[in-house]
C-alpha cells in the first residue's frame, strides 16, 4: 500500500500548560500519530509545561518551551519559574508565540483548548498566520466544563463573537454520544459547519517503555491522579481503604504525579511503607506500560487517562473531582451511563467503607470488549485525513516506501 509523503508540509501546535499534564500528552499523542503517518511532515509544539523536557519525540517533532504560569485555586495566574510581575511573563510568551509563529511558517496552527490561549496570548498570532493563508484549527476535550460555566466564562473572554473569524475548524476529540462541549454557548452564527467530533485519541504503549515486571506485584491495580496537583485526596482515600483492610483482592501500584506537593508526596510514601500491598512512585513516563500489566485502574477521570482506559480495555474505577471544573465529573458519569466505567462520587470521600467496598467490586469488573469501544477510539485516524484535506491535495506525494 502507497504511503502518503508530504511536501514539507509543517504543522504547529500551542498547547498553554498552566496546570497538570493533560494538554501536553494530547498534543505530543496527535503529533506522534501524524509524523508517524506521513513522512515529509514536521511538528513543533509551544507549550509551557515545566516538565515537557521530560518526556520522549518522535524524529521530526520539537518543542519550544515559553515560560511557565500556573493557575492558582482562585483562578488568578502567577510566574511559575520567573520572578517577575504576570504580565511581564505573559509579554514574553506571548512574542516568543507569534515570532515562533511566523519563523516556523506552519501550514496548519492547531491551538488546544483556549481559544485565544492564556489572557489572549495567542490571538495576535491567530490573526496573523489567517492573513498569510494559514489554516486555524481549535481542538477541545470531548467535555469543557458544566455548559453554564462555560458560556459565562467565554463570554466574560469575548470569545464567542471571534470564534469563526479566527476559526477554519473545530475538532472534539471525542465522539458525539459523549454530547458537545459546546452545548449551551450563543454564537452569532451557526458553528456546526465548523464543528467535528474526532473520536477519542487511541493510545498504546510505546516499544521504548520496557516495563522491570520484577520491582511489581504480581496482580496489581494502577492508581493515577494524573499530574497530581488536585490528586491529593483519591489518593489518600485509596491508602485509608488498603490501611483498614490489609485483605484487598489486589496490590495497589500509585503513581503520584509530578505535580503533588512535595509534604504530601512524603507523608503518603510514609504511609504506603507500612503496607505490604501498596508500592508507591512520583512519576512514570512510561504510565501506558503500568496500566496495560495492571488489572484494573483507579483515577480521576481526566481526558487522557480515560483514553488509555479504553485503549487498554481495562475495568475502571472513576473518583471525579468536582471542582474547580466538573469537566471530569461529567464525563465519568456519562461514560458510566455508557457502561464503561464505574464511578465513585468524591462526595463520599469519607467513607473509608465505600473506597473499601468499591475495590472489592472492581476486582469483580470485567475488560471492556470491542463492542463497548466500537466507534469510540477513531480519533487519530480521523484528525489525519482532515489535515491532509486541510493541507490540499497539491502538497502530497505517494511512495512505496516502507514506514519509518
Amino acid at each position: 500500500m502507497a504511503q502518503v509523503r508530504l511536501n514539507n508540509a509543517r504543522l504547529l501546535i500551542y498547547s498553554h500548560d498552566t496546570y497538570g499534564l493533560g494538554h501536553l500528552r494530547r498534543c505530543r499523542t496527535i503529533a506522534h500519530a501524524l509524523v508517524k503517518r506521513f513522512k515529509g511532515l514536521s511538528v513543533l509544539i509551544i507549550s509551557g509545561s515545566p516538565i515537557i523536557g521530560r518526556f520522549e519525540f518522535r524524529a521530526r517533532v520539537d518543542y519550544v518551551r515559553i515560560p511557565g504560569v500556573i493557575k492558582l485555586y482562585n483562578g488568578e495566574y502567577t510566574s511559575l519559574g520567573l520572578h517577575i510581575d504576570i504580565q511581564q511573563t505573559l509579554d514574553i510568551r506571548k512574542a516568543i508565540i507569534q515570532h515562533t509563529a511566523l519563523s516556523f511558517q506552519p501550514d496548519i496552527f492547531l491551538v488546544d483548548k483556549e481559544p485565544l490561549g492564556l489572557k489572549g496570548e495567542v490571538e495576535p498570532t491567530l490573526r496573523a498566520l489567517r492573513e498569510i493563508g494559514v489554516k486555524t484549527v481549535l481542538g477541545l476535550r470531548d467535555v469543557m466544563d458544566d455548559p453554564q460555566w462555560l458560556a459565562k466564562e467565554w463570554q466574560q473572554k469575548g470569545i464567542p463573537p471571534k470564534l469563526l473569524d479566527l476559526y477554519d475548524d473545530i475538532w472534539v476529540y471525542g465522539p458525539a454520544s459523549m454530547g458537545s462541549p459546546l452545548t449551551g454557548l450563543n454564537f452569532p452564527e451557526p458553528i456546526e459547519p465548523h464543528l467535528y467530533f474526532t473520536g477519542y485519541l487511541a493510545r498504546h504503549v510505546p516499544k521504548a517503555a520496557e516495563l522491570d515486571v520484577s520491582t511489581l506485584p504480581d496482580h496489581y491495580i494502577l492508581v493515577t491522579p494524573g499530574g497530581g496537583g488536585d490528586g491529593v485526596e483519591l489518593v489518600d482515600w485509596v491508602l485509608r481503604a488498603y490501611e483498614s483492610l490489609t485483605s484487598l483482592p489486589f496490590a495497589a501500584v500509585i503513581i503520584l504525579g509530578p505535580f503533588m506537593g512535595a509534604a504530601e508526596r512524603e507523608q503518603f510514601e510514609h504511609r504506603a511503607a507500612g503496607l505490604a500491598q501498596v508500592t508507591i512512585h512520583t512519576f512514570d513516563r512510561h504510565i501506558e506500560a503500568l496500566m496495560a500489566n495492571a488489572k484494573a485502574v483507579v483515577a480521576m477521570g481526566g481526558y487522557n487517562t480515560f483514553c488509555e482506559i479504553l485503549s487498554l480495555r481495562k475495568p475502571s474505577l472513576l473518583v471525579p473531582r468536582k471542582k474547580p471544573r466538573l469537566e471530569q465529573f461529567i464525563r465519568a458519569k456519562q461514560a458510566e451511563a455508557l457502561g464503561l466505567v464505574s464511578v465513585l462520587d468524591p462526595d463520599e470521600g469519607g467513607s473509608t467503607a465505600r473506597m473499601v467496598q468499591a475495590l472489592q467490586q472492581l476486582s469483580y469488573q470485567s475488560p471492556l470488549t470491542e463492542d463497548q469501544i466500537n466507534g469510540l477510539l477513531t480519533g487519530l485516524d480521523w484528525i489525519a485525513e482532515r489535515f491532509l484535506k486541510l493541507l490540499g491535495e497539491d502538497r502530497l506525494e505517494y511512495s512505496n516506501e516502507a514506514e519509518e
